[in-house]
């Protein structure tokens, strides 16, 4: 079984990753948030996120997100450059700002991008190399002008969020879909898209037994416990699952309140890391952490939490 934590942007820095491995268990890859070029180079935050020491203990791999080949060959080349030994290419993320510009979703039903991600892994054989897709931007038959491409190369695997891009993360998820993928690809496929609770990964592997893996990201961001119980073979209860919840959140913040300057600066990290989990702790508690606008209202939103 494997297990995989997908980047989510403002969410998954190296500290978080570091910190959900120390406390949850090293059971998952992770993946950071997307790197793109920025006026041809790469950010200088998004190369201190990937060689964080804070990354030295867990199987972190930098994921791309490009528009063309020249995108696509330049990222790899940097990424080399700064140590990579794994690449996640990135043809899945369904924000407009992004797919307007032709990078993410919009990439899948372009036959020479597909042309271009052949060669380059060709061209690269250092380098192992994942993909990441949705179905299509518009049209959930448009994974078929890529696959074929993808079909040629050796991929570590190929992951598949079963919705079109245009859909973000709202509407059905299209099984029929991911199971066609799953017949057709040479590569192993893993599965992304709601999963929030341990059923939900089993009801995945009993209707997918072939599937290579699970890809979660806002399911993990709203229960990080919620790998863990599934490979320990049971649910935790609610107050397990709170109070391991807190004392990774207090580690975050432990991090930051040594590493960033001034109330401000903390609570602003702090507070988006919660945004996910209103189910899990309660919508009066995660109002009031949406609130806080100082540290001490901040800790008063977070110990409300045990007293549900």
């Amino acid at each position: 079984m494997n297990y995989h934590f997908a980047p989510v942007q403002g969410h998954t820095d190296a500290p978080y990753r570091h910190y959900h491995r120390k406390i949850y268990g090293n059971l998952c890859d992770y993946y950071t948030p997307f790197i793109r070029l920025e006026q041809g180079k790469l950010r200088t935050r998004d190369v201190k996120d990937f060689t964080s020491t804070l990354n030295e203990e867990s199987r972190t791999i930098p994921q791309i997100i490009f528009r063309d080949e020249h995108e696509l060959n330049s990222l790899i080349s940097l990424m080399r450059e700064n140590g990579a030994k794994e690449i996640d290419l990135n043809m899945g993320c369904p924000f407009p700002l992004q797919t307007g510009h032709g990078r993410g979703a919009a990439t899948v039903s372009r036959p020479e991008l597909g042309e271009a991600v052949e060669k380059a892994v060709s061209e690269n054989p250092d380098i192992l190399f994942s993909l990441k897709m949705r179905l299509g931007l518009t049209n959930p038959d448009e994974w078929k002008i890529l696959l074929p491409h993808l079909n040629n190369i050796r991929l570590r695997h190929i992951t598949v969020h079963p919705r079109v891009g245009k859909q973000q993360y709202g509407g059905d998820l299209n099984l029929e879909q991911f199971g066609e993928i799953l017949k057709s690809s040479s590569n192993p496929v893993v599965f992304n898209g709601e999963i929030k609770t341990p059923s939900d990964i089993s009801r995945i592997f009993e209707r997918f037994p072939e599937a290579a893996g699970i890809m979660m990201g806002r399911g993990l961001l709203a229960r990080p416990s919620l790998m863990t119980e599934f490979n320990e073979g049971s649910e935790w209860d609610k107050t397990k699952r709170i109070e391991t919840m807190l004392a990774f959140h207090r580690a975050l913040f432990d991090h930051y309140s040594s590493t960033l300057c001034g109330d401000s600066q903390i609570i602003s990290k702090i507070k988006p890391f919660w945004e996910y989990a209103e189910d899990e702790i309660g919508r009066k508690p995660w109002k009031a952490i949406k609130k806080a606008v100082n540290i001490a209202k901040y800790h008063s939103a977070v110990a409300s939490i045990q007293n549900l």
